[in-house]
């Protein structure tokens, strides 16, 4: 079954735990630049967690020279590190510029779904926020919407309630 992480921005309080968790899981340490999760912030207090939604086409796996990346069971974009060089392919056929190289990191990022039980899920949820819920993947249009530049969504949330 395909998955997905369900984004509610109303929900987000900007605390990050998302961030330091992803890391933690993925590299063993708290290192957020390297989190497969982002929060982005233009406008104090309207956060937009920013991860991969998974594209119908995947367009990073078919642009990827070395056959690097892959697509597992629940949807997500799988990275074989031994394979990645880092040709930045996969981030510039990314609808929203998702994929990401970091320094120290021998090959690109990209959530993986923490195998079906993503860690920034587990960590919303369990601080009662609930910005962040996994659902099963809905398909086209909805997923798409979130890849919008998570700058101006912030900016357009401000705007919404007015605040500039």
């Amino acid at each position: 079954m395909k998955i997905w992480i369900l984004r509610d921005y109303s929900r987000c309080v900007g605390c990050r735990l998302c961030e330091i968790e992803c890391s933690l899981r993925h590299e063993g340490l708290v290192w957020p630049a390297a989190s497969r999760i982002r929060i982005y912030e233009s406008v104090f207090g309207f956060p937009v967690p920013y991860v991969c939604v998974q594209c119908d086409d995947y367009p990073c796996v078919a642009s990827c020279p070395t056959k690097a990346l892959s697509v597992a069971e629940t949807g997500a974009v799988l990275v074989d590190e031994s394979l990645c060089i880092m040709c930045g392919s996969c981030i510039n056929a990314c609808p929203g510029r998702v994929p990401r190289m970091v320094g120290g990191k021998k090959a690109v990022i990209i959530c993986d779904l923490c195998g079906g039980n993503p860690a920034c899920v587990e960590v919303c949820e369990s601080a009662g926020f609930n910005a962040l819920r996994l659902v099963r993947k809905p398909g086209g249009e909805v997923v798409k919407a979130y890849l919008n530049n998570p700058i101006k969504t912030s900016e357009d949330l401000a705007k919404k309630l007015n605040v500039f």
